[in-house]
């Protein structure tokens, strides 16, 4: 085999692994037991996952139980490791995922920084922002 068609196949290959562990992951959301939530206050909070939270299908599993939780806001890596994200919604659902994100096995949160900030009233959906995972 050459080099150019090593490469293509190692190319192949990754993009593979990528893609079955964007299944897992959102079969895995698609599969948790959501408790019966009471309406609560509705905040906006930035948190900061500090720990093993990249290359594991963090960002991505943020992502899709804030959808289905009916959250709104964002989530993305940043260069020194950790995964931030401005969440919205009822509170005791931001509580749920946070404490969800934390028991995660493939992941490891050795910190977590939590504000309460502003809420962003022209934000109408979640969004994953695309980068290194």
């Amino acid at each position: 085999m050459n080099k150019q068609n090593w490469e293509d196949y190692n190319l192949k290959l990754m993009n593979r692994i990528n893609s079955l562990k964007k299944r897992y992951v959102i079969n895995q959301v698609k599969n948790i037991k959501m408790p019966e939530f009471k309406e609560t206050l509705i905040l906006r909070k930035n948190i900061i996952f500090s720990g093993k939270v990249q290359r594991v299908g963090f960002r991505l599993e943020v992502f899709e139980l804030a959808k289905r939780l009916k959250l709104i806001g964002w989530v993305k890596n940043r260069e020194d490791e950790s995964v931030e994200a401005e969440i919205q919604g009822e509170n005791d659902k931001i509580i749920f995922l946070v404490e969800f994100m934390k028991s995660l096995k493939r992941a490891t949160v050795n910190n977590l920084e939590i504000k309460e900030i502003d809420i962003d009233k022209n934000e109408i959906e979640f969004v994953l922002i695309e980068g290194e995972e």
